[in-house]
């Protein structure tokens, strides 16, 4: 007994797990809150886009000696206006343009990368590196977290109307380009933020699932956010605490965590949509 207890609370106990969780754990809200705004605008693919498309921008930021956070900032928001622009002047869909602009974006990254071959393994950026985390990997990732919170908190309504109906959002004055291109930003540098946590295959998943979630668990959308946040948190901790008991890989072991709650969450609605209504 005192042998399993101490085997579940040492995860605790060591330096480098106590930053995997305070990583993961800041860069979880914001990923959460972000997520229901995509879900509700149907913007699943623009997180996947942006996410790939970083690769380019962390080579060459590597080639010119900047930090991978700022070409990988701005590689992503490359990207989220460039698809942005194409779909406001063009007749394609905008999921084919997603898939256009990801794909060749992803792809000039692993040109560039077998190309120069920096000392740089691409399983860290693919997958993250959460439990190698340097105390300045944390300060960034505070800084990204809290200004991606920020805006989402004080902009929450207006980019709610905005989702929902963008022509009424421009009637009564509301910024709508502004609030476009601002969630875009943030979007970009949210995944920048989660490069080092769990990487930018699986930052995917972050963005999508806790808002997919909490769509199917609640009816209105401050009761959404507040859910969303629960569930990224918590498959968030539990995830890494998982992964250090099973000696699994941390970031696909929170993603199975959210991937088996999206199911629950699914099978609740389905039998809450199937009980007949009360007779009056």
């Amino acid at each position: 007994m005192n042998e399993t207890l101490e085997l579940a609370l040492l995860p605790f106990q060591l330096a480098f797990m106590q930053n995997a969780f305070l990583v993961t754990l800041m860069i979880a809200v914001p990923m959460a809150l972000l997520s229901c705004y995509l879900v509700l605008k149907g913007w699943s693919l623009m997180g996947d886009a942006v996410s790939h498309a970083v690769l380019p921008g962390v080579v060459i930021a590597y080639v010119v000696g900047l930090p991978f956070a700022a070409g990988a900032f701005v590689a992503g928001l490359f990207c989220a206006l460039a698809a942005g622009y194409l779909k406001d002047n063009s007749r394609v869909k905008e999921d084919t343009i997603l898939g256009i602009v990801f794909s060749g974006m992803f792809a000039l990254g692993l040109v560039l990368y077998v190309k120069i071959q920096p000392d740089i393994h691409l399983d860290h950026i693919f997958f993250g590196d959460m439990l190698g985390i340097a105390a300045s990997d944390l300060v960034e990732t505070a800084a990204i977290a809290s200004a991606a919170t920020a805006f989402i908190l004080i902009f929450r309504k207006d980019l709610l109307v905005q989702a929902f109906d963008r022509q009424h959002a421009s009637a009564i004055g509301l910024p709508v380009r502004l609030l476009h291109y601002g969630l875009l930003a943030v979007l970009s540098l949210v995944v920048v933020g989660a490069l080092k946590a769990v990487g930018i295959i699986l930052a995917v998943a972050m963005l999508v699932a806790p808002g997919a979630i909490a769509a199917l668990l609640t009816r209105r959308f401050p009761s959404m956010l507040m859910v969303a946040v629960a569930v990224a948190v918590g498959a968030s901790f539990f995830g890494i605490w998982l992964s250090f008991i099973l000696d699994s890989a941390p970031a696909p072991t929170i993603v199975l965590l959210m991937s088996a709650l999206f199911v629950f969450a699914f099978l609740r609605r389905m039998l809450e949509n199937r009980r007949p209504a009360p007779q009056m």
